[in-house]
């Protein structure tokens, strides 16, 4: 079977607003205040909390790596209490996914959300049932852009690896699917848009309403 796996930040989902009120909640905590700012900072959000740490330090003066480690659990902490306050599904991404597998195809999702958080908002969204896998940060022993993750998502819904592509949003897909031997198709519409044809991606879509007619043409 022929398989097609999303990421799940900024492809599936704009999360940026909860990540960021979650780091927010952390750079409170540490007497410095908000210190992300929703939609300007939008980019740094879905590439991860400790991309967001890393920003906010760097705000306050500069990188401090074990730091950063130290609050990356509060950070998870913050955000698993407050996951779906602001998050929206892109507009015709189910669409999409129903299309898709009415076509036959496999669907699920490879994240670096760790696998909890990622359930756990999938069902919050009312979406986790339309995907027949959920692969996360911490599914495995390794993540994004190690190529395994990728392929066991693809493993999980009955197809062969070989035979699935990546609908993403950042260099981080782009590699993970390179690395799998497996086609990419990164999103335009995320905060880093216009970023991606640098990425020479297989293909992008600007919605998706042209995601059907891109993996037929892509899988063959």
């Amino acid at each position: 079977m022929k398989s097609v796996i999303f990421d799940l930040d900024g492809t599936l989902a704009d999360t940026s607003g909860d990540l960021i009120a979650a780091a927010n909640a952390c750079f409170r905590a540490m007497g410095a205040g908000d210190l992300l700012v929703p939609g300007r900072d939008a980019g740094t959000a879905l590439r991860g909390g400790k991309a967001m740490l890393r920003l906010g330090f760097a705000r306050m003066g500069g990188p401090r790596e074990d730091e950063i480690e130290a609050w990356y659990p509060r950070l998870l902490e913050e955000y698993a209490g407050a996951i779906d306050r602001h998050t929206v599904l892109y507009p015709g991404a189910m669409a999409a996914v129903e299309l898709l597998a009415r076509a036959g195809y496999g669907v699920g999702i490879c994240t670096n959300k760790p696998e909890a958080l990622a359930e756990r908002l999938m069902m919050s969204l009312g979406a986790r049932a339309a995907f027949g896998a959920l692969v996360g940060a911490d599914t495995l022993a390794v993540r994004k852009p190690d190529p395994e993750p990728l392929r066991e998502a693809a493993r999980r819904l009955g197809g062969d690896p070989a035979r699935c592509l990546l609908v993403g949003d950042s260099d981080t897909d782009r590699m993970t699917a390179r690395a799998a031997g497996v086609p990419s198709v990164l999103v335009t519409f995320g905060p880093s848009g216009a970023d991606m044809a640098a990425l020479a991606p297989e293909a992008m879509i600007d919605s998706y309403e042209e995601l059907p007619g891109v993996v037929e043409r892509l899988l063959i």
